[in-house]
């Protein structure tokens, strides 16, 4: 009789903490966006499938074709690459990603392609959902798929993809 009451008891509070946990993630969400001041944008976090991420790459190096190239790669891995061309100024680096509010997700997916090494450039006026992809000198190849899997695995125990500064998260 008392294993009976025990476990109906842990059930009782099993239900409750499960109810709780759905309501409050569900509010979370409401609350911060009801909270963001206005002019801020907002910004979704979800991470996005490749087919769903749109780029443009641009070459920042010496190297003839580098662009074409790698916006062939990232074809070949399902991006949705607009324009390929060449950069006019020059990045120090393996690559810069330049991005706005609604390519924040697509932009950390991308990241894990160079392995956490591209700098990132995000501008909060950008209006479009279109990651840039600047190649740097210092860039060899794009990662493997284990090797990019592994880097999004790295980025999130991280905390990563963080909401950039001065913007709202998405409800």
């Amino acid at each position: 009789m008392r294993a009976l009451v025990v476990v109906s008891a842990l059930a009782v509070l099993a239900v409750a903490f499960v109810v709780y946990a759905l309501v409050d993630d569900s509010q979370k969400g409401r609350t911060l966006a009801a909270q963001c001041p206005e002019g801020w944008p907002v910004v979704d976090l979800t991470l996005k499938k490749s087919e769903d991420i749109k780029i443009n790459v641009f070459n920042a190096t010496d190297k003839v074709g580098i662009a074409d190239s790698v916006g062939s790669d990232f074809a070949n891995r399902k991006f949705q690459v607009i324009k390929k061309g060449n950069s006019k100024t020059a990045v120090d680096g393996v690559a810069l990603l330049r991005y706005g509010p609604k390519a924040v997700a697509g932009a950390h997916v991308i990241r894990a392609y160079f392995l956490d090494e591209a700098k990132t450039e995000y501008d909060p006026a950008r209006k479009d959902d279109v990651v840039d992809v600047v190649i740097g000198d210092q860039f060899k190849q794009l990662a493997t798929s284990t090797e990019v899997n592994q880097s999004l695995v790295e980025l999130a125990a991280g905390g990563e993809p963080k909401l950039p500064p001065q913007s709202c998260p998405a409800p």
